[in-house]
């Protein structure tokens, strides 16, 4: 018996058995799978990485058991073994997974994480390092309607403007008891004494913080603007965490963090303010999260741009980007 007739006698389930129970599926498929994928590194090269993906199709016939998994899998394979992402080499991955269960399906998705890395130079040093950037790319198909979504987060420092200024005043205070409040101070006393532990009495509290940025990419772009958009919001925060830190790099880094003070609200008008102002974005959703020092719970904001028809994230939270997975 040759290979070809021992596949063909072999139960195909999915397609022949009666299903249990009659009804259309919204989505079918996998996620979590393993795969490498090819991406344009932040100097143009092709560069290889670990992605986890998911993949999915609808199940629009009420009376099929199930769909084909393993042409999902296969199409996956070969599509992103061959070329870098491109928002056209996503949308033909799509078109073929629609195409493979064309009796089945009208609509397809796909998702992919992966970890973006980008080496950023020091504040004032000589040096540099790496950083890792998670990013999402969500693609949809529905007949001939193709969506596109990119989604990132960028980690950075914030400081409490009430912190700040509570610090201020008791530095104030300690000021007053150490010099009086009346007759001329000598300034050569002054500066030793901002030198000392009494002159920084209080230090106002800071915190890792994260930008969660989902966009809605226009469909015009041919390549996706994974450095670009994280300069935008870097840029907006002022504070990004850095890679590399020499001495001067950290006081370099004080001293953003005491031009920058930031509640969760500043960050958030930050980052839409910076976001309206890119041509390629045609929407936005962004969650902006201070994991307090203070206290064990996160100070949360969220920033959409506000369109009419309010957005609705491809893969179904409707209250926007629920995490990476």
């Amino acid at each position: 018996m040759n290979e070809k007739t021992k596949l063909a006698q072999m139960p195909d389930i999915a397609s022949h058995a009666e299903v249990q129970v009659a009804g259309k599926l919204d989505w079918v498929g996998m996620n979590e799978i393993e795969l490498p994928i090819l991406i344009d590194g932040p100097d143009g090269r092709q560069v290889q990485t670990n992605a986890r993906i998911s993949a999915f199709v609808n199940l629009g016939e009420p009376d099929k058991r199930g769909i084909h998994m393993s042409r999902l899998y296969l199409h996956l394979d070969r599509a992103l073994a061959e070329h870098s992402i491109t928002p056209a080499a996503l949308r033909h991955l799509l078109r073929d997974f629609l195409e493979s269960h064309a009796d089945l399906s009208t609509r397809a998705m796909v998702r992919i994480d992966f970890e973006y890395l980008v080496r950023r130079k020091a504040l004032v040093s000589d040096n540099s390092g790496w950083k890792q950037y998670p990013f999402s790319l969500i693609a949809s198909l529905d007949g001939r309607n193709f969506a596109m979504e990119m989604a990132f987060q960028v980690i950075y420092s914030s400081t409490c403007p009430c912190s700040a200024a509570l610090a201020r005043q008791l530095i104030q205070d300690q000021f007053r008891k150490d010099f009086g409040v009346e007759g001329a101070v000598d300034a050569t006393q002054v500066v030793d004494w901002l030198g000392t532990e009494q002159g920084v009495l209080a230090t106002p509290h800071s915190q890792r913080s994260a930008a969660d940025i989902r966009l809605q990419l226009a469909p015009s772009f041919e390549a996706f603007p994974f450095v670009q958009m994280i300069d935008v919001i870097e840029n907006a925060l002022k504070t990004p965490v850095q890679a590399a830190v020499k001495r001067e790099d950290e006081q370099a880094f004080a001293l953003l963090n005491g031009q920058n003070l930031m509640f969760c609200e500043d960050s958030a008008r930050r980052v839409g303010t910076a976001l309206r102002e890119q041509d390629r974005v045609s929407d936005f959703w962004a969650r902006i999260s201070h994991f307090e020092s203070l206290h064990p719970h996160n100070a949360v904001a969220i920033v959409t741009k506000g369109l009419e028809d309010g957005y609705q994230p491809i893969d179904g939270h409707p209250s926007g980007w629920k995490g990476w997975h």
